[in-house]
């Protein structure tokens, strides 16, 4: 009974706090439009950038691949081996962000914990973007390797890291998303990657957001950037709308992962009616530069649209929107006054954000029409009408 009452304690000191989580239940598929307690409402906070998680290719792909591989895949690779479906999606997304080879993973989470901790070790150094995603902050951590986190986007701290600790390691690397999740700006990569290589250091850039959305045939910031990293990982849930995530290296790199990444090697593979899934999507996101420039005029009229109502939105030319509120619980009303004019936007608190940073996170998609972006301004200009 002890444990429990500590239990109900911690539940009550995040409800305090202002940071008890109660996901909202969406009934039907994902969309421009969802459906919340029978009501439909615009979604503006879904990383379906480009509308592809209810496309009706996913869904024939998907139906195919139940037919012809079932649904699990039974146990991890290393046990049971690895079925077609797997390997086929492999090689498409090694070609599709030009690497030698891929490993499929059950998650963008799975990628990034298993990555990290599979490169580096005992004796080696990490050198980490102070706003990489917590799935990078945790592979460092579950490492052993000595981790030195450099101030976001700093180039110049860096490089002074570098050259303090890492003539003293056996290995290093250096680790940054591409497109920060949170705050919707890009990381230095061509800065990172000269630094990188000027000091004999790995690179591992995670393109998760970045991915299907910038650079030629949605092949991400590095290749918009003309910047090769060591390692690239990409998740599937995003613009690919459906699930998993890749990591993209040399063979070398790629081989040692599947032997060392404990949430590759201990978990059981992704459904390989996925993986079937995720082929026909990466056709679909190779031809969808139409959407791509919807997508980014869509976020730009937002961005200019809500500056003009007098919200803190920060600079950035990517689809994601922080909309910087500072107070968790007056973020948290923002929200629930936005969901009663029918627009979901999600808050964000700490500890995903730093504290004293909460914010409302937008992200519009490409299959967004017109006049759903006026609606959602029009909810936004009602609040501040009503304040």
């Amino acid at each position: 009974m002890a444990f429990q009452t500590q239990i109900r304690e911690a539940l009550s000191d995040l409800e305090a706090a202002g940071l008890l989580r109660s996901p909202v239940r969406i009934s039907g598929p994902q969309g421009p439009e969802v459906e919340i307690d029978g009501r439909r409402v615009l979604c503006f906070c879904s990383n379906n950038y480009l509308g592809l998680a209810n496309h009706p290719a996913l869904v024939a792909a998907t139906e195919a691949g139940l037919h012809r591989e079932g649904v699990g895949a039974a146990s991890s690779r290393l046990i049971t081996g690895t079925m077609d479906a797997h390997r086929e999606a492999e090689v498409a997304y090694a070609n599709f962000v030009r690497a030698p080879a891929a490993a499929l993973f059950s998650s963008g989470y799975a990628a990034n914990v298993g990555t990290v901790q599979a490169l580096a070790g005992s004796g080696d150094v990490i050198f980490s973007d102070a706003l990489n995603h917590a799935s990078l902050i945790d592979g460092c951590r579950l490492s052993r390797a000595q981790v030195h986190v450099y101030s976001h986007r700093d180039v110049d701290h860096l490089e002074s890291l570098l050259r303090e600790h890492r003539p003293r390691s056996r290995r290093a690397l250096i680790i940054t998303d591409s497109l920060f999740s949170m705050d919707g700006v890009t990381a230095p990569l061509r800065g990172v990657a000269a630094l990188a290589q000027s000091f004999d250091a790995g690179l591992m850039v995670d393109e998760a957001h970045a991915l299907g959305v910038f650079g030629p045939d949605g092949r991400g910031l590095c290749a918009a950037q003309g910047v090769e990293p060591d390692v690239v990982v990409g998740t599937l849930g995003k613009s690919f709308g459906v699930a998993g995530a890749f990591t993209a290296a040399s063979e070398e790199i790629v081989s040692l992962i599947r032997n060392r990444a404990r949430s590759f090697v201990y978990s059981t593979a992704p459904p390989p009616l996925v993986a079937r899934a995720a082929i026909t999507a990466l056709h679909l996101v190779r031809e969808a530069g139409d959407a791509r420039k919807t997508l980014l005029a869509n976020a730009h009229k937002l961005r200019s649209e809500l500056r003009m109502l007098g919200f803190e939105v920060p600079d950035g030319e990517s689809q994601i929107l922080p909309v910087l509120i500072g107070d968790n619980d007056r973020t948290m009303r923002l929200s629930a006054k936005l969901l009663a004019r029918g627009v979901f936007v999600q808050g964000i608190r700490p500890p995903t954000v730093a504290e004293g940073t909460a914010r409302l996170r937008l992200t519009p998609m490409a299959t967004h029409r017109p006049e759903h972006i006026e609606r959602a301004i029009d909810a936004f200009a009602s609040i501040v009408r009503d304040q």
